[in-house]
C-alpha cells in the first residue's frame, strides 16, 4: 500500500502531464503483478463497491478520535472529503505494516459480507496498521470513491512504454478491464503487457472473445456556418447523420456468442437481452458494430426520451410486461470488425458500405414504420452547409441531439485523439431557462473550502400569481470562471439563512442561466421535470429574481409538449 499512496501522491501533486506519466511508468516498473493489476483497475477508472457504510464509517472514526459529533461534522464540512477527514482525525498508528496492495484488497473486499460488530473490529485493526497518507487511500477505496487526476489515455501510455508493446492494442486490451465487480489477478496484468502476438492478441473461446474495441470519441464543433467550408471543405466529403441521444455501445459476435458493452466499458448484456439475441440471429461470426441504444416503439416516428431507457438500466429484473412497454434497438453507424478482420484503419465510406451489407436485406434509411431491433442510422445529404444547418433545425423533433459529422476517409481511432477533424459533433444550442439559486453545498478537492455545487429553483407560476413559490429542479456546479465562483462563495456565506449538515439555504437573490441537453416528465422529483447534464452558461445580474422562468417555461419544453 505505502507504493500505492505514494503514486497517488504523486499524481495528485502535480498538473504536468510529462510529471504524471514518469510516476505511472516508474511506479509499473517495479510494483509486483498483483499490485499492478489492482492498480490500473484503479487508475483506470475501476471502482469497487462500497465496502463500508458511510454513517457507520463515520460514527467509528469519530468515536476513535474522541471527538463530539458536531465538531466532527466541522471538520468534514472544512476539509470536504471524507476520506481525508478521516485520515486527519484518527490517532497515530499503534503498528504500521506495509502490506502489498493486492493483499490489502484481499482484505478489504470481504467487509461488505461481513456483519457490522466483526466488519467493524476489521476497521479499527486496519487503521490502526496505515500511516496517515495511506489512510487517505485506504479510505477512499472503502469508500467507492477512489479519483485521482489521471486519464485512461495516460494508464493506458505508461502501459506501452513499460512492456514496449504499441498502446492501441494496450487500449484493445485494457476493454472490459474495469467492469464492476471484477477482482483482477497477476495474470491479468500479465496479459496487459505480454508481448504483442501472444495469445492474448487471438479470441480464446471464453469471455475474452467478447472485448469490444476502445471508443472513438468525436470533439465538439462550435464554429460558425458560415466558416465551416472553409474549416471543413466541401459537405460531400462527410458523412453526415444524427447524433442520437442514447447510450453509446458496441455489440460483439464472436465465438458463438454475442455481447453488449456500454462506453462505459460496462457489459450490459443482461439489460439488453433483445440486441444480443438479434445480434446471434442476424449477424455473421466474427463482427463487432458501434452504435446507439434507444427506446423505440414500433408505432413512433422517432426513440422517446433518455428517461425512458434510464428504467431499462434502473431494474433489477426486466419483466416481460417492461420489454414490451420499453423495446430497445440499436442504431447502427460504425462497423468495427467483418469476418473477424479488424477494420479500424479501413476509411469511413469503406467500413460503412460493409456495415449496409451486414444490416442486409433491408438497409435503407429509417422508416417510421421500421421495426427492426438492429438498424441503420440514416445518412443526411444537403448541398452545402447552411442547407444542412437548416436541416438540424429539426433535431429535436427527431429526439436528437444534433449531427454528427465524419470525414468519409476516417479511420476509427481510440479515445478522444489529438487526431482532431475527423469525426465532430455538431450539437444544437442545449434547452435554457433561467433559475434562481436556493441551496449551495461546499465542493471536493481543490475547491473543498468553497460553495460550488449549487440547486436552482423555479417559480411554480406566473408573476400575477400571489401563492406561488420557488420549486426545486436542478442542481448544477459547472460553467462559472474561478472569479465568479469566488463572487458568489461570498454571496452565500451572506445570505445564507439555514445550515443542513453541509447544505445552506441562502436567500433568493442571485438568477443563472441553466442549459441542458434534455428534459423529462420525473413523478420523483418535487418539480414533476427532470434535465438532462444541466451547467451554468452565464450568471444572470442583470435579471431580478421576480423574472426568473416558471414551471410553465419548463413544460413547454417537453417533447411531447403540444405546440
Amino acid at each position: 500500500m505505502k507504493q500505492f499512496a505514494a503514486l497517488f501522491q504523486a499524481l495528485d501533486a502535480t498538473t504536468a502531464q510529462s510529471a504524471k506519466q514518469a510516476a505511472l511508468v516508474a511506479y509499473l516498473r517495479v510494483a509486483p503483478a498483483a499490485d499492478a493489476a489492482w492498480a490500473v483497475y484503479f487508475l483506470a477508472g475501476g471502482k469497487p463497491r462500497q465496502m463500508v457504510p458511510t454513517k457507520r464509517l463515520k460514527a467509528l472514526a469519530q468515536q476513535a478520535a474522541g471527538l463530539p459529533e458536531w465538531l466532527f461534522d466541522e471538520s468534514y464540512e472544512a476539509v470536504g472529503d471524507l476520506a481525508e477527514t478521516l485520515a486527519l482525525l484518527l490517532p497515530p498508528p499503534t503498528q504500521a505494516v506495509d502490506l502489498p496492495l493486492a493483499e490489502w484488497m484481499a482484505q478489504l473486499l470481504p467487509l461488505r459480507a461481513l456483519p457490522p460488530d466483526e466488519a467493524d473490529a476489521r476497521l479499527r485493526a486496519q487503521w490502526g496498521m496505515l500511516a496517515a497518507e495511506q489512510r487517505f487511500v485506504y479510505f477512499k477505496l472503502i469508500t467507492g470513491n477512489f479519483r485521482v487526476g489521471v486519464s485512461r489515455l495516460q494508464v493506458t501510455q505508461a502501459l506501452a512504454a513499460v512492456s514496449g508493446v504499441d498502446a492501441k492494442r494496450i487500449a484493445h486490451r485494457l476493454m472490459g478491464y474495469t467492469q464492476i465487480g471484477r477482482q483482477p489477478q497477476a495474470g491479468d496484468y500479465a496479459a496487459l503487457v505480454a508481448p504483442a502476438g501472444g495469445a492474448e492478441d487471438s479470441a480464446p473461446d471464453d469471455s475474452a472473445a467478447g472485448h469490444p474495441y476502445p471508443f472513438f470519441l468525436a470533439h465538439p464543433f462550435n464554429q460558425p456556418v458560415a466558416d465551416m467550408p472553409a474549416l471543413l471543405g466541401a459537405v460531400q466529403d462527410w458523412q453526415v447523420e444524427w447524433k442520437w441521444d442514447g447510450i453509446r455501445a458496441q455489440i460483439v459476435r464472436r465465438g458463438g456468442a454475442a455481447w453488449v458493452w456500454s462506453r462505459g466499458e460496462e457489459l450490459v448484456t443482461d439489460r439488453f437481452p433483445e440486441l444480443a439475441e438479434a445480434a446471434l440471429a442476424q449477424w455473421p461470426e466474427g463482427t463487432v458494430v458501434d452504435g446507439e441504444i434507444l427506446v423505440w416503439l414500433p408505432d413512433e416516428p422517432g426513440p422517446r426520451p433518455f428517461a425512458d431507457l434510464q428504467k431499462r438500466l434502473g431494474r433489477k429484473t426486466l419483466t416481460p410486461k417492461l420489454l414490451r412497454e420499453l423495446p430497445v434497438v440499436l442504431v447502427c453507424y460504425d462497423l468495427l470488425e467483418h469476418a473477424g478482420q479488424d477494420l479500424r484503419q479501413t476509411p469511413q465510406h469503406a467500413r460503412r458500405a460493409l456495415l449496409d451489407a451486414v444490416l442486409q436485406p433491408a438497409p435503407a434509411a429509417i422508416a417510421p414504420d421500421d421495426q427492426r431491433t438492429l438498424r441503420l442510422s440514416p445518412l443526411l445529404q444537403g448541398a452545402d452547409w447552411p442547407d444542412l444547418a437548416r436541416q438540424r433545425e429539426a433535431a429535436r423533433a427527431m429526439g436528437t441531439e444534433g449531427f454528427m459529422l465524419k470525414h468519409r476517409d476516417a479511420h476509427y481511432g481510440v479515445g478522444r485523439t489529438k487526431d482532431v477533424g475527423v469525426w465532430w459533433k455538431w450539437k444544437i444550442d442545449p434547452m435554457s431557462v433561467d433559475a434562481v439559486l436556493i441551496y449551495a453545498q461546499r465542493g471536493h478537492g481543490r475547491r473543498a473550502s468553497l460553495y460550488t455545487d449549487y440547486t436552482f429553483a423555479v417559480w411554480s407560476g406566473p408573476p400575477d400569481d400571489p401563492e406561488r413559490q420557488l420549486v426545486p429542479f436542478a442542481k448544477a456546479y459547472s460553467g462559472l470562471t474561478d472569479a465568479e465562483i469566488a463572487q458568489v462563495d461570498a454571496i452565500i456565506r451572506k445570505t445564507t439563512r439555514e445550515t443542513f449538515g453541509p447544505v445552506r439555504s441562502v436567500e433568493a437573490t442571485q438568477v443563472f442561466e441553466l442549459g441542458f441537453e434534455g428534459i423529462a416528465k420525473s413523478p420523483r422529483h418535487k418539480s414533476g421535470i427532470a434535465v438532462r447534464f444541466p451547467r451554468m452558461l452565464r450568471w444572470r445580474q442583470d435579471k431580478p429574481v421576480a423574472e426568473a422562468d416558471t414551471l410553465q417555461t419548463l413544460a413547454a419544453l417537453l417533447p411531447d409538449h403540444p405546440p
